[in-house]
This record gives C-alpha cells, sequence and structure tokens, in this order.
C-alpha cells in the first residue's frame, strides 16, 4: 500500500505545489539530517578525546566517504530512471531496477570491503605525514568499512523511496540509526555498560552496526507496507537480467564517476589541510561537521529536485520545470539562510558544540565566516546540479563536475600546499567550487539541451 500523505500535487500552471514539494523533501531532510547527526556525534565525542582522534576521524571519514559514493552515486542513477518510470506510471518496471540495482550493489561492496581491508593500509601511510594520525585512521578504518555493506544496501533502498516520492520511511529508519549510533558511540569510545574501551575504533564500529539497522528498518516497512506486485517485486528475475543492469549502470555509471571524482577531490583537501599541522587539521574538521547542518538541508532539497524534475519530465511537463527549480531554490533559501546567519553572529557558541579546546575555539572563528559564504553560494549550487541530472543528462553533470574539481585541485595545490595558508583561506576552495558548478549548470538549463532527453 502506498502511504505518502495526500496532498494537492501541482499549481495551476501545472508544476509541483510548495505542499508538494515540502511533503517529498521534509522525510528526505529528517534522513539525511539523522544520517549525518551519525558523523556529528563521532566529532562531538572525539573532540573530547585528543586532536589526533578529531583529525583522524576527519580522514577516516572523507576516505570512507570517497568509496561510499561508488554506492551512492549508483542508486543516484538509479533513482532517476525509477523517478521517470513513477512520472510514466510504468510502475512494474520499478522493482526489476531495484533488484538488479541492489544485486550489484551487494557484490560491489563486499568486493570493496576486501580492497579496503588490505590496500588502505599500504597507501595512507604515504598520504599522512602523521604517524600518530596515519595510525589512528588505521583504527577507524578497520571496522568503519565493514559498514559498506549495510550502507550499499540501504543506498538502494533510499532510491525506491525517493523515486516513487513516498519517503516517510527515511525518517524512522534514521532516527533508529541515529539512537544506536549515540548510545554505542557512548559506549564503546569511553568503555561504558560494561563495553570495551576502544577510543576511535569504539566511533567506527558504532556507525556500522547503527547502518546495520537502518537496513533491517527499510525491509521490514518493505514487506509490511509496500504493494510489492504493484511495483514488479513479485519477480525475482531481474537479479541476473542483464539488460536491466546493463539500463541502470549507463545511467549511474556517471553519477558514481561524479561522486567519487568529488570526495576523492575532497580527500585530497583533507591530505593537504594536514601537511598544515595537527592543529589545522582539527580546524577543518570542526568547519567541516558545522557545514553538515546547512549542507544536508540544501541536499535534501536537492535531492527532491532530481526526483521531481525526472517525475515531471516523464508526465510531459518539461515546461514546468524551471518553475520547479526557482521554488526549490526559495524554499531552500528560506530554510538554511536562518541557520548561516546564527553560525555568523555566533560562531564560538557553534563551535563549542563540538569541542571545550578555548584554543581550538579561537582559531576557529575565521573559518566559521568562510564557511557561511560557501554554504549561501551552496543553496544555488545544488539544487541546479540536481536539476541537470534529474533531466538525464548525467554525462553532462560529469563534465560540469569534472571542469569545477580541476580548478578546486590547482586551488589546493597553488593556495594551500605551496603557500601554507591559515584555514579559513584553505575553506574558500569551497566557494570556487560552489560558483563555478553553479554557473556551468545555470548555462546548459539554459540553452535547453535537455527538454528532449531520453532515459
Amino acid at each position: 500500500m502506498n502511504t505518502a500523505p495526500a496532498v494537492n500535487e501541482f499549481d495551476e500552471k501545472g508544476c509541483y505545489t510548495y505542499r508538494k514539494i515540502c511533503a517529498v523533501t521534509l522525510p528526505v531532510l529528517l534522513s539525511m539530517l539523522m544520517e549525518h547527526i551519525i558523523g556529528m556525534t563521532d566529532t562531538a565525542f572525539l573532540g573530547r578525546v585528543s586532536e589526533v582522534a578529531l583529525g583522524a576521524s576527519a580522514l577516516g571519514t572523507v576516505y570512507f566517504l570517497a568509496f561510499f559514493v561508488l554506492g551512492a552515486g549508483f542508486s543516484f542513477g538509479a533513482q532517476i530512471l525509477i523517478a521517470r518510470r513513477n512520472g510514466q506510471k510504468d510502475y512494474s518496471n520499478i522493482g526489476p531496477i531495484c533488484y538488479a540495482g541492489g544485486f550489484f550493489l551487494a557484490v560491489f561492496s563486499i568486493l570493496l570491503m576486501f580492497l579496503l581491508k588490505y590496500f588502505s593500509p599500504v597507501i595512507l601511510p604515504y598520504m599522512i605525514r602523521s604517524e600518530e594520525i596515519c595510525k589512528a585512521t588505521m583504527e577507524y578504518l578497520n571496522w568503519r568499512i565493514y559498514g559498506l555493506f549495510f550502507a550499499f544496501i540501504s543506498a538502494m533502498f533510499r532510491a525506491f523511496y525517493v523515486g516513487i516520492a513516498n519517503t516517510g520511511i527515511l525518517t524512522y529508519s534514521s532516527i533508529a540509526m541515529v539512537l544506536v549510533n549515540i548510545l554505542l558511540n557512548y559506549a564503546l569510545i569511553f568503555g561504558k555498560y560494561g563495553m570495551p574501551e576502544m577510543g576511535i575504533a569504539g566511533a567506527a564500529l558504532a556507525s556500522s552496526i547503527a547502518e546495520a539497522v537502518s537496513m533491517i528498518c527499510y525491509i521490514a516497512y518493505s514487506l509490511k507496507f509496500i504493494d510489492l506486485k504493484k511495483y514488479g517485486f513479485h519477480t525475482f528475475s531481474a537479479f541476473f537480467n542483464p539488460s536491466i543492469l546493463q539500463k541502470v549502470f549507463s545511467t549511474s555509471f556517471w553519477m558514481m564517476l561524479q561522486s567519487f571524482c568529488s570526495v576523492s577531490v575532497w580527500f585530497f583537501f583533507f591530505i593537504a589541510v594536514e601537511r598544515l599541522g595537527e592543529r589545522s587539521l582539527a580546524v577543518i574538521n570542526l568547519a567541516r561537521t558545522l557545514s553538515t547542518l546547512p549542507f544536508i538541508i540544501i541536499h535534501a532539497f536537492a535531492t527532491t529536485t532530481n526526483s521531481l524534475v525526472s517525475n515531471l519530465i516523464g508526465e510531459n511537463r518539461s515546461s514546468q520545470v524551471w518553475r520547479l527549480i526557482r521554488k526549490f531554490i526559495f524554499a531552500a533559501f528560506l530554510t538554511v539562510f536562518p541557520l548561516l546567519l546564527l553560525y555568523a553572529l555566533f560562531p564560538e557558541y557553534a563551535v563549542r558544540i563540538y569541542t571545550d579546546n578555548k584554543e581550538l575555539i579561537q582559531v576557529s572563528t575565521n573559518v566559521v565566516y568562510v564557511m557561511c559564504i560557501a554554504g549561501f553560494i551552496q543553496i544555488g549550487t545544488f539544487i541546479l546540479f540536481n536539476a541537470v541530472s534529474g533531466t538525464g543528462a548525467v554525462k553532462t553533470t560529469v563534465f560540469i563536475e569534472c571542469i569545477s574539481l580541476i580548478l578546486y585541485v590547482i586551488f589546493v595545490w597553488l593556495i594551500i600546499i605551496r603557500n601554507r595558508p591559515t584555514p579559513a583561506v584553505a575553506w574558500s576552495a569551497e566557494i570556487l567550487y560552489q560558483a563555478s558548478t553553479a554557473l556551468m549548470c545555470l548555462l546548459f538549463l539554459l540553452s535547453g539541451k535537455w527538454k528532449n532527453k531520453k532515459i
């Protein structure tokens, strides 16, 4: 059965209403908020352990993300197809897409876990100069990589529910994941409730177990509340259907490539910052964690933009795509701007949430200001970028991403590695990336080349 709330979907011009936008976006937002609280919780706890643990968790998290986004990118490509079929009311072909995608992600995650387990100890010492941070990063990754399997499967479930615009389960699954993570973080990092005191490794193990809980929630909800026959889940032949997998992969490959390149370059940024010293790395990790909340709000609106743009095109309402984009930018701005303003007005209080180190708090203030400027630009960037991918022009998104990342790498090399600036100047690389991406996305959408794209 479909448990999505009944809302008035279209306005007088045939575009999705703000009510529909909020009805789909809010559960996605709550889901992402809950998931990112995992990283925020890790930082809050590890910030009270040591600066080494704080910096190592940043490197370990971004390194893990560089591989997680391969699965997330694949599921995001599948989401575009699911949303298009949903808009076309071709429901029976949605299940086979999910089966083929889920099978691929399960196998792929196991392969990645094996590779990371045996090759990370060889690669990381060449990237991380500090022996202490490198050792702590490996302690984190030794447990964190086991979460890949559960995270990949959950990503496929999320693609299905966002694609069909029935997103309520995302909230419940994520709440369960966060509650488990907070409890286990406290128990495993500090050795409470009879648990071993594992330090940074405990944070990683807690996150992996929490992701397993999330996956179980998705499975249980789907079996109880989803009309499996309606969406084509009653046949298992799609697990081994090469033609369906090829169709999904042809769209998803470019999303995987784009996501991997993006996070890999971000890892390069953190490696560059690590060369500025343990203090600078800790400051940047605090800025990264503070930027998480505005980021996930923007990301939630952007993810819904992708789905609803694809649905609109599937319903032959392409003329309303620009109107929908403007609505999303306006709604995201109203939501995010007050938060960025609070950060800018009270930076020390914001940083104090994650550390009680007075010196760290003092030197982090300027980074917060730069982070707020980048966050403001990010509102338009993410929505425009996801609108482009929602049209099915996934190769274009990769091209745009590559150009922006080249500029980003040049900045990191010339400004951070060669000139060793303050953390605030280092974070300004985000402004360059966001602005260049937004400009190219805007030019593509204005060109109208996406209107006849078939997927």
